[in-house]
């Protein structure tokens, strides 16, 4: 699976005065679509969290504005994993306008695994399967040490 695909619909609420979508309604867009994806893999990032003590932080975040969306506008948002190690993983979106498929903005979003505490920690071995970047990162870090 390259990426997933979600679609949502701008509320009145999730737009301004001039009656384009504020910024900051792009981030909670990001996270619908990180957590579609990850149900889509297979696992429920609310169960992660509960029977596995881990946590997916935002630790950066960016987004680059294109066109504006409005209200009522039906939006698609592609989110796929762009690369993952044992602490962090880093996704990519892109909110396409579902009707004239322009891409309106694209943004990233880069995360710590951590416990309840806050604590960083290593992505439980369960979840690794999910990831599939993972294995990518690891060989390119493994040719690296034999290069060396």
């Amino acid at each position: 699976m390259d990426y997933t695909e979600t679609t949502i619909r701008v509320r009145y609420a999730e737009t301004d005065q001039m009656g384009v979508v504020y910024h900051g309604n792009y981030f909670t867009w990001f996270e619908v679509g990180r957590v579609d994806l990850c149900r889509q893999l297979g696992f429920e990032y609310k169960k992660m969290e509960a029977e596995d003590d881990s946590y997916i932080v935002v630790a950066d975040a960016h987004c680059r504005f294109k066109r504006p969306a409005r209200f009522d506008d039906v939006l698609v948002v592609r989110t796929k994993v762009l690369a993952s190690q044992r602490r962090t993983v880093k996704f990519g979106y892109e909110i396409v306008h579902q009707e004239s498929r322009e891409v309106l903005a694209t943004g990233d979003t880069l995360h710590v695994f951590c416990d309840r505490q806050g604590r960083p920690k290593s992505l439980p071995e369960k979840y690794r399967k999910y990831f599939p970047a993972l294995k990518d990162g690891e060989h390119a870090r493994d040719r690296k040490r034999t290069h060396s």
